[in-house]
This record gives C-alpha cells, structure tokens and sequence, in this order.
C-alpha cells in the first residue's frame, strides 16, 4: 500500500479452513509476533496454532509472503469452578508474543481465568549411546556396563515442542479481556471488567493490582473495563478503555494503585444524536497505542477515532466504519450484534488502520490522503493471488451493479479480529474458522 491504500495491489496469498467447521474452530484472536516471522491464532476450542512464513527460494520467489503451520497445541481446556458452579470456557480470548531473546520463541495465552507462558522451540538432534539406559530406554544392570560411552548427539526429523513454563491463575474475579507485555520485557498486565493486574514473568502466585474499579455496592456499577495496553516504549504508561466511551491513561510513577488517571480522554456526545443504543454503541471494544507511542487507536460499534495523547479535548481524527447500520440498530440490537466487539489494529508506519466489518467486510483508513477501502475475506472470490475488489454497501435508492445492498449484508459473517505485519504490507484477517492472509500484489 506503499503509504496508501492501493487496493490493485493486494492480493490473497493463503487461506486455510476446515470442511466440518465447528463452533471450536471459530478463531477468537490473531497475532503476529514482533519480526513479522510468526503469526498465532487462537481459538474457542483452547488451540492455539502458529503459523511460520516461507523462506524465499531463488526456483520461487513469489513464495516467500505464505505461511504455512508450524506448531499447534492445546493452550486450555474447559474447567469447572466448584466454589461458584461455573464453567470456565477454554477459549482463547488473546495470544501476546515476548520478544525473542534466544532460538526459542515465548507466548502469552489466556482464557476467561488463566494465562499461561508457553515456550516454542525447534529439536532437530538426538542423544545416543547412554551408559545407564540401552537404545530402548530401559536402565541397564551396572554390573553389566564394563565401559564408559560418550553420548553422541545425532540429526533427527525437525520436532517443533510447545511446553507450558508459566501458569497464572486465581487472580481474576471476572473474565480477562486483555493482556499487554511491558516494554520492559519482565513484566505484563492482565485485564477483567473492572481490576487490571501487573504480573512478573517469573512469578507466578503473586500479582499487583493496579487499576480497581469496582464499586463497594455493586448496585452502583455504572461502567466496565473494556481493553487496556502498555505504552510500546514507556515502561511506567499504560491506558485502559470503558464501556462508556472513555480512555484513560495511567502512570505508575504517581501511585502502586493508578485508580486515579492522568489523563482522561473523552470526546462528548452530540445531543442531536442521542439515542437508546448511544451509551452500547460509545463502548470501546479495542484500544492500541501506535508504535511510534504518541497516538491511540479506538474503536467503537461504529467508528475508529485516532487521539493524540497530548490533547483529551477530542479525537484527532474519527473515521465511520459501517454507518449505514445506524438505521438498523434496533434490529442489531435484537439479534444481539450490537454487542459484537470488534478490534482495530495500524500498519507499521502508523499511517493506515485497519478493523472488521459484517459480511466478511474489512475496512482501510489512510490518514495521509484520506482514502479508504471495504474489502471482502471469503471463499468465493478468494482464490490465491487473487486480487481483491473494493465493495461498496448501497444504503438506498438504485443499486449499481456492483455494490451491495445493506439489507443483504450477512450479520452472522463478521471480522472481529485482524493483524497487520510490523514491517510489512501484509495482514491477517480471521473470518469466523477461516484466516486469510493478504499481501501487496508480488510481481
């Protein structure tokens, strides 16, 4: 997109799903790691699959943007609190990479209760010639071993492990929305409705609680936590969003419990757009801070809006993602897709953002020269290296051959969660139990 959104230019170079789809396979978050190298989906059946992308070959170039399965494992599976006969789902809400520090790559995943640090790292040789064991594993008589052997290590098939080194659990009253690392590498926060906790990674049964926002009559509850982020390279920042619409950011160098913000961003509401769905569709679903570290991303049920972290008056920018449903809010709100919480994401540069629509749409922002794009992730027009055709929803009056009309848009295919590579042009779209990804067109 070359700091534009050129829609000639990008194409499908991978698409995976499953003939029998199930209500496990839907995927529940996305992520790429901080090279760009690996991307991690997580699912409502506790799986967490990494995909590794191709190493560019001199025979075929044109392969290097694909990505093919590297390791899948079960990350959670479903349990039961007997203290307050609920079910936990195994459901992965959020996958975090740490950056890479050895050969090994670290993840964070968690559910509604639990976050674990899994460890993924390759094996391609084996040890022979033990003393006390024989080839078969079984430990030998010492009476019989009149030699010593030195063990040897000898190349064997490429094994990707994935191993649990880190379990964080019972420090979450309500169900965790969010995970953020620190920049500092050591620690990370995990985020329910109404506390955010700060963990180290090496500790495991105890955490600090950092934001507490319950009231002491719960009858009093007015507002959730909806999402929240540490600064990409300030240690001691980080925002959390609310259901009702406000951003506030936090320093830890004030106080150990940041229940008071340092900044509250809010933007007010125009009254002539009042109505009964203003306060559900002003909740925040995502926040993100830039990489740059200076702007934030929100997004709401029906814009994303872009503030600059030195001005709280108002949003630097608000741009409409679907706003030909604000006359079908009566009946999102029946079917229950009002609620839907949808995540933004920006491109490396900061210079274009991303988010999903329904119908399998998907929606581009450049905030250099204004332009943006719909998108469609589906089957049927999906073929690999495809190039993809801007859509165009018709709110009324005469239908043009090529647009759709907002009656026909499928509400039950939706694009909550999406990814964009840190240094290149390349996105990853999760459409219900498919994942598409899409690149700028290779020659």
């Amino acid at each position: 997109m070359d700091e534009e959104i050129d829609t000639r230019k990008i194409n499908n170079s991978f698409l995976r799903d499953h003939n029998y789809a199930t209500e496990a396979d839907i995927i529940s978050t996305v992520e790429f790691n901080s090279t760009g190298e690996l991307l991690a989906t997580g699912d409502k059946g506790g799986r967490v699959v990494v995909f590794q992308r191709e190493q560019e070959s001199k025979n075929q170039p044109h392969r290097r943007g694909e990505y093919n399965v590297y390791s899948t494992f079960q990350s959670h599976e479903p349990e039961f609190d007997y203290l307050k006969s609920l079910e936990i789902e195994e459901k992965i809400n959020k996958i975090r990479w740490l950056p890479q520090q050895n050969a090994a790559y670290f993840l964070l995943s968690t559910n509604d209760k639990t976050v674990k640090l899994w460890k993924i790292s390759e094996r391609d040789k084996r040890p022979e010639g033990y003393n006390l064991k024989d080839e078969e594993g079984r430990i030998r008589d010492p009476t019989t071993i009149t030699s010593l052997r030195v063990p040897v290590l000898r190349p064997m098939d490429l094994m990707v492990e994935a191993t649990p080194r880190r379990i964080f659990s019972n420090a979450h009253t309500y169900h965790i929305n969010s995970i953020s690392v620190n920049s500092d590498h050591e620690t990370y926060m995990s985020t329910d409705d109404l506390r955010i906790n700060l963990w180290n990674l090496e500790i495991t049964n105890r955490s600090f609680n950092i934001v507490d926002i319950k009231p002491a009559n719960m009858e009093e509850l007015t507002e959730v936590i909806t999402a929240a982020e540490f600064h990409p390279n300030q240690c001691n920042t980080f925002v959390y969003s609310s259901s009702k619409g406000s951003i506030r950011l936090c320093d830890m160098r004030t106080s150990a419990l940041c229940d008071n913000h340092s900044k509250l961003f809010e933007e007010p509401e125009d009254p002539s757009n009042r109505s009964f769905f203003s306060e559900i569709i002003s909740s925040i679903s995502d926040v993100k801070f830039s990489h740059s570290g200076r702007y934030l991303m929100t997004r709401d049920y029906l814009t994303v809006k872009v503030w600059d972290i030195n001005m709280e008056s108002k949003p630097l920018e608000t741009y409409q993602v679907h706003d030909y449903l604000r006359s079908k809010l009566c009946s999102l709100y029946e079917n229950d897709c009002i609620f839907d919480k949808f995540e933004c994401v920006w491109n490396g540069t900061d210079s274009v953002l991303m988010t999903g629509s329904y119908n399998n749409f998907f929606r581009m922002f450049d905030r250099n020269t204004k332009r943006d794009v719909t998108l469609e992730a589906s089957r049927e027009n999906s073929k690999p290296r495809a190039i993809l055709k801007p859509r165009k929803v018709c709110v009324g009056g005469k239908r043009r051959k090529d647009e759709i009309s907002v009656d026909s848009l499928d509400f039950s295919k939706k694009i909550l969660h999406t990814a964009w590579h840190p240094n290149e042009n390349i996105i990853a779209v999760a459409a219900t139990n498919n994942l598409y990804i899409f690149q700028d067109k290779v020659n």
